[in-house]
């Protein structure tokens, strides 16, 4: 049986410069690569994930894709975001996935931050 690794995410946005911006500032994903004449920026995580922002010409339809980070403690990431004025849609709190915080990028791509021991101790059923 292969084995299956998810490479790559790709998101198309309104402004690709915008975009790898938020990414970098608020979550740390780090810069892979640019291809500045695609208007795309690839960014990857320390797992090695790459989200591709690509902006377009053409119209983009609603977006429905949830994006999910862990981080290292999802309250101090909250309190640290929120003082920066990025507005969240839910603070930390159990939510029907479990127990995090719930915001959206630059293009309204939701959200979600969760961290492992917040999950295990007010995540549960």
């Amino acid at each position: 049986m292969n084995v299956v690794k998810l490479d790559h995410l790709s998101l198309v946005v309104r402004d690709w410069r915008a975009a790898r911006d938020w990414y970098m500032r608020h979550l740390g994903l780090g810069l892979e690569f640019e291809i500045p004449e695609r208007r795309t920026a690839a960014l990857q995580d320390d797992a090695g994930l790459t989200l591709f922002v690509a902006e377009s010409d053409e119209p983009v339809g609603p977006r429905s894709c949830v994006l999910t980070f862990q981080v290292g403690d999802v309250e101090e990431h909250h309190r640290r975001l929120a003082a920066a004025g990025v507005a969240f849609e839910c603070a930390p709190s159990k939510r029907f996935w479990g127990y995090g915080a719930e915001l959206r990028d630059l293009d309204g791509y939701l959200v979600y931050l969760w961290d492992e021991r917040s999950m295990r101790e007010k995540g549960g059923a």
